[in-house]
């Protein structure tokens, strides 16, 4: 594949600019953060790229990209300069990564489908964790590569998905459907005794439980429950602004409208297709 020769002109560009950011006689705030200061920008920026892309804005979708990437640049120029690594480390890292986890592409390996690709992709990183851990003496989990810091659903996804793929796994969609309806019963058991008798401890972990079970029949539908809810969620805000509007058109507020009116304007935007 062949690459416009801007491309590389573009990126020295860019690294010189955000470089300057940081040298004296540059701009204050940048030259003042440290890698742990602005690590909260690196997920925020990603969230706002998946953000552009959900709604289909190419140019918004760019632009976010830019700021993903301007994060990466900043992370590598900050770390160069405490003399941990710079930004060519980061690039050889990772290029030496895909080539090593993409052994169909640049070695003599066979894949049938990216089903199997995605096995010995499992399998390489185990490879490469059985390495690490007899150089440092530590046992690494098989499950110790999904960050504790992402969002509950989606980490619950992807502990589900790495366990799966060393067979730890429903034989079927119905087993993990029958998984979520004894979650759900042992919910209601808990739900059906007395308010003041009921634990709260207990009841968050029941639900937690009955919610891990949904996110096992999502992979098994191959459904991702983190972009699912958050669709039903746009959708939902969606649907309730048309209530607002309705109501503000009327001159009414929610204090003053009843459950059924509400319910009659909800219906209305499902048939307006707000979603």
């Amino acid at each position: 594949m062949q690459y416009a020769p801007t491309m590389s002109e573009s990126f020295k560009k860019l690294v010189e600019v955000m470089s300057q950011l940081r040298a004296p006689g540059g701009c204050p705030w940048d030259a003042e953060q440290t890698n742990e200061s602005i690590i909260p920008y690196l997920i925020e920026e990603s969230h706002e790229a998946k953000e552009a892309l959900a709604q289909g804005d190419w140019d918004e979708f760019k632009e976010e990209l830019g700021d993903v990437l301007c994060q990466v640049i900043f992370h590598s120029l900050i770390a160069e300069e405490a003399q941990r690594f710079n930004l060519s480390d980061v690039c050889d890292v990772l290029r030496e990564k895909l080539v090593r986890r993409h052994p169909h592409v640049f070695a003599e390996v066979s894949v049938d489908g990216s089903d199997e690709v995605l096995n010995n992709w499992e399998k390489i990183k185990q490879q490469e964790k059985a390495e690490k851990a007899k150089k440092s003496g530590k046992h690494e989990s098989i499950l110790s590569g999904v960050p504790t810091s992402l969002p509950a659903l989606l980490r619950s996804y992807r502990l589900g998905s790495k366990a799966a793929r060393v067979g730890f796994e429903f034989p079927s969609l119905a087993d993990a459907m029958a998984k979520v309806a004894e979650e759900f019963a042992e919910l209601k058991e808990e739900l059906q005794q007395a308010p003041e008798k009921r634990e709260q401890q207990r009841l968050s972990e029941e639900f937690g439980d009955l919610l891990f079970s949904l996110v096992n029949v999502a992979r098994q539908l191959k459904v991702n429950p983190e972009e699912a809810l958050l669709s039903t969620s746009r959708k939902f805000q969606k649907r309730f602004t048309y209530i607002e509007e309705k109501l503000s058109q009327q001159n009414k507020g929610f204090e003053e409208s009843s459950l059924e009116e509400m319910d009659a304007l909800w219906d209305e935007a499902k048939k307006k297709n707000r979603s």
